[in-house]
């Protein structure tokens, strides 16, 4: 009997073309971070559970919420993911980070990523916030909806 693999690195490798990620620190809850990023980025995240991801550690699911945001003008599409849930993490090896800001579907110019980190960081609630380069990242596909 012959067993078959998914060979998930395309897939993954697909995903994450043309995309920016940022590691956001900030103790809120997840809908209470979207809430501020809405009021005072001029943002519209909303919560899509169609795309939450659910991961099995531990013999348990974990769920993890993302909030969707797509540009009026352009292609560009902005998903927030909660890096926490009951314990776990999604991205493990960032267990520091409350939140993951990952923008995609059409080129953000390293100027795009510095205005999003400058308007984030005038927000008393954020902590941190650092660009995650794709090399440090050991479990992206976790990532991937």
């Amino acid at each position: 009997m012959s067993k078959f693999v998914l060979d998930t690195k395309e897939i993954t490798d697909f995903f994450f073309e043309e995309t920016r990620l940022l590691g956001v620190m900030a103790s809120l809850k997840d809908y209470h971070f979207c809430w501020l990023l809405n009021n005072y980025l001029g943002v519209d995240f909303r919560v899509n559970p169609e795309i939450e991801i659910q991961l099995l550690k531990k013999n348990r699911n974990y769920f993890f919420s993302v909030y969707e945001y797509k540009e009026p003008t352009g292609s560009l599409e902005h998903y927030i993911y909660n890096n926490r849930f009951d314990g776990e993490y999604l991205l493990p090896e960032f267990k520091h980070l409350d939140f993951l800001w990952l923008m995609k579907g059409d080129m953000v110019t390293d100027e795009q990523v510095q205005q999003k980190t400058e308007s984030l960081r005038q927000l008393q609630e954020v902590q941190l916030i650092l660009e995650l380069t794709l090399e440090k990242i050991k479990n992206k596909e976790h990532l991937v909806f």
